[in-house]
């Protein structure tokens, strides 16, 4: 860890910047978290995840420099359909948790979430991205791999309802590279 971190809040960085969603969806909007967006994260996350994150847990994000906490909503005035979780640390960050709505999924909305958190990460001077995905998560692990993620790791009986393995996959960003792939 050779770099040194960057404690500016993201909240402003991200500054409620449009983009366009694969396949000819509807416009994204990907912002900062709000205390507003709080019950829709947490339906989203009930519903995506066997053991879910309290409320709770996501509000005590919304203010810790250290995180990315976005959500995507579409102009089409769905409200929140998808949420991004990465921490930074130095020159590390780690994709806590991605998740879309159940509604919105097939729709580019979670590659758009981690290319965000891809851009945030570079930005941030980050050498490396790590995340946890279920060895069952087919659609998860093509996301990532789409993205440029390689397993190189593996943490047995990880995931508690039901148990499962979880695979560590990194992402290595180079300092002069592109953002985030957008393929």
């Amino acid at each position: 860890m050779g770099g040194r971190a960057r404690t500016r809040p993201l909240a402003g960085r991200l500054s409620e910047r449009p983009a366009v969603a694969p396949r000819g969806d509807r416009p994204l909007l990907v912002r900062a978290a709000t205390e507003r967006d709080l019950a829709a994260v947490h339906a989203i996350e009930v519903a995506a995840f066997s053991d879910p994150w309290s409320r709770g847990s996501f509000a005590s994000l919304l203010r810790d420099p250290r995180v990315l906490f976005a959500v995507a909503e579409s102009d089409d005035l769905t409200g929140v359909i998808g949420y991004v979780v990465a921490w930074f640390v130095v020159d590390e960050a780690e994709v806590a948790n991605v998740a879309v709505a159940p509604g919105a999924r097939g729709r580019g909305v979670g590659a758009r979430l981690l290319d965000e958190a891809l851009d945030v990460a570079r930005e941030r001077g980050v050498t490396a991205v790590y995340l946890e995905v279920r060895d069952s998560n087919a659609a998860a692990r093509a996301l990532y791999e789409s993205r440029g993620f390689e397993q190189v790791g593996r943490r047995r009986r990880y995931y508690r309802r039901p148990v499962e393995d979880a695979l560590v996959m990194r992402r290595e960003l180079g300092p002069d590279g592109p953002p985030a792939d957008r393929g």
